[in-house]
């Protein structure tokens, strides 16, 4: 056997080693226990991947490859060094900058192949750049709604799912006609600019109750693009690893659609998180009962069992650690303590669970929604932190609310319920919550850092 040909072997056997790494990766990182080995598995085996593609005879210089390197050493370090409350919007420009290497990559493929493209490639090529587009300026658009740059609000006007529609109609009708011509070359930058603008438009009317389902979504199309890419380039291991991500992003986002009892289509064109005008007229028609942290703190202290529940709120006052504290403080005293996850809590899918590991929590005490809910009614106190939307009754009660249908943390049963929460304006959903009006209900104003903290020092002394 040649050495060019043992070195294609030894590459190809790396690849398979790579791909067997991805898929264990995916295994482990689905439960906490296992989570940090799928990590790291899933590291090893780009890592192989990338050497391995190194090794690869059509390389022919390592100048530009050695500068690229250095580049995403330079950005990507920093970028992996954002703080926990970040990640989502951190998830969204990683999503961004795959789908742009996408889009580069099958552009550069078709100006070299071109005219001469088959058609089965041709088709490949275009829903790889299509999907690579419009997977980047959505991700874009993410990231700056989770950050806060962009209106978090959707941002809706009349007749705007049939420009959007239109849009990605002309963009798969372009690429039809590439299939059956590939020497329209000016055809191409349209099939490329056209889902650019389709993804801005197709995040705009989306707010921020939706994120979650949004980032799993376009974490999908990017590793469909991917897969895409893979064929293009003849490699399988891309077409592993796409295939993997594109598949896993699908079926999170059905998972993350079922937990709010919606579909795609509603989650894409239904506008969800608007304010409705009825809210604001019913928190001034209503009172409810606040309390100190000191008042707080010895009901909590006298019970026997408390659910937390974390949300958005939490993360955004970086409060995990102090509920930690607070985790502590009570269970010393002897009391049962035990965390309620709702799938769509925070900005992304597991947002909750990440900061909570995080802070060293018990992984026995984080339970799901299925698993907690039957726990309500024997729960003492249900202490909510910074969460909305994922403990409003009106999504059982009240049809013609938006949430309606959606499943949510029964904290309602509980016997007692406190809620951490800044002000009495409403959650990413944008309508009132009948929760805080309650007998049962106790408002604990003020942020969740600090306010926790407080309950420790209350329960310390």
């Amino acid at each position: 056997m040649t050495t060019p040909a043992i070195a294609d072997t030894v590459i190809q056997i790396v690849y398979l080693i790579s791909a067997v790494l991805f898929i264990l990766a995916l295994k482990w990182l689905s439960a906490p226990t296992t989570a940090r080995r799928g990590v790291r598995a899933g590291e090893l085996g780009m890592l192989l991947a990338i050497c391995a593609t190194l090794l690869h005879k059509g390389i022919v210089d390592y100048t530009w490859i050695a500068i690229a390197l250095v580049l995403g050493t330079i950005i990507g370090v920093p970028l992996g060094r954002v703080a926990m409350t970040a990640v989502p919007q951190r998830t969204a420009l990683s999503h961004a900058f795959g789908a742009l290497c996408v889009t580069l990559v099958g552009t550069a493929e078709y100006y070299l192949r071109a005219p001469h493209v088959p058609g089965f490639m041709m088709a490949v090529l275009s829903m790889e750049v299509i999907l690579g587009a419009l997977t980047f300026t959505g991700s874009l658009m993410a990231a700056g709604k989770l950050q806060e740059i962009l209106p978090q609000r959707p941002i809706t006007y009349k007749g705007q799912n049939l420009v959007n529609l239109s849009l990605l109609a002309i963009a798969v009708g372009l690429a039809v006609m590439l299939v059956l011509d590939p020497g329209h070359t000016r055809l191409f930058p349209l099939i490329v600019a056209i889902p650019l603008v389709f993804g801005v438009f197709m995040i705009m009317p989306i707010g921020g109750a939706d994120m979650p389902t949004v980032i799993s979504l376009l974490n999908s199309y990017a590793g469909l693009s991917a897969a895409a890419m893979g064929f293009v380039l003849d490699s399988k291991l891309l077409i592993v690893a796409g295939a993997l991500d594109g598949s896993s992003g699908f079926i999170l986002s059905v998972i993350m659609s079922k937990a709010m009892n919606r579909s795609f289509t509603n989650v894409l064109f239904g506008a969800f998180g608007q304010v409705q005008a009825s809210a604001a007229g019913a928190v001034e028609a209503r009172t409810v009962r606040s309390a100190t942290a000191e008042e707080a703190a010895a009901i909590l202290g006298a019970a026997n069992t408390v659910v937390i529940v974390p949300g958005y709120g939490m993360a955004v006052a970086q409060a995990q650690h102090k509920v930690r504290e607070f985790y502590d403080a009570l269970t010393r005293r002897g009391v049962d303590v035990k965390f309620a996850i709702h799938p769509v809590a925070g900005r992304m899918p597991g947002h909750m669970n990440v900061l909570l590991a995080e802070a060293d929590i018990p992984y026995d005490k984080l339970l799901d929604m299925e698993a907690i809910n039957p726990d309500f009614p024997q729960t003492d106190v249900a202490l909510i932190v910074g969460a909305n939307d994922v403990t409003n009754p009106a999504a059982r009660n009240d049809p013609s609310s938006p949430i309606y249908g959606m499943p949510i943390l029964d904290v309602d049963k509980a016997k007692t319920v406190m809620v951490i929460k800044r002000s009495m304006s409403p959650g990413f959903a944008g309508i009132d919550n009948p929760l805080y009006y309650l007998d049962k209900t106790l408002m604990l104003f003020g942020d969740a850092k600090a306010f926790v903290g407080d309950l420790v020092r209350e329960l310390t002394t």
